[in-house]
């Protein structure tokens, strides 16, 4: 781990681990992190008044997709209950938004796994990048490293 675990940027969320979150061998699978870190990432814009109603996105900012995901597995979490979220900005551009998280335990003494995510903002009728508004990016400057 090349940072300490307990930081003073970025946005911590609290997720609840599953039965159905693990495998057959005891431990979180490893396509749930990706589930995972999508929901706390969308409980902190729902926060900000940005999130899903009546099955459409309540500001046009929440129409991104994932250019990229990559995660490296520290250590496995082999029970149910809570663990915390650790995600951040490392960069805002125009359009695109670049996350760093980490998965950890409650107390922060064990780091799960680690990695990045890249978000690019679309256009809905074109499909093609389009720019974060102020709003966004006053929001999301607030998790910048």
């Amino acid at each position: 781990m090349t940072t300490p675990l307990l930081d003073t940027f970025g946005a911590v969320k609290r997720l609840d681990i599953h039965f159905d979150d693990l495998d057959p061998v005891g431990v979180v699978h490893n396509a749930r992190y990706a589930i995972l870190l999508e929901r706390a990432i969308s409980l902190f814009w729902h926060e900000h008044g940005m999130s899903f109603v009546d099955s459409r996105p309540s500001d046009p900012d929440m129409v991104a997709v994932v250019r990229e995901f990559a995660i490296t597995f520290l250590a496995p979490i082999r029970s149910t209950g809570p663990i915390d979220v650790h995600f951040w900005l490392d960069k805002l551009g125009t359009s695109s938004a670049v996350y760093g998280f980490r998965f950890l335990s409650v107390d922060h003494d064990t780091a799960y796994a680690e990695g990045r995510r890249v978000m690019v903002k679309i256009d809905p009728q074109t499909g093609q990048p389009s720019p974060w508004s102020e709003q966004a990016n006053a929001i999301g400057s607030t998790l910048l490293r």
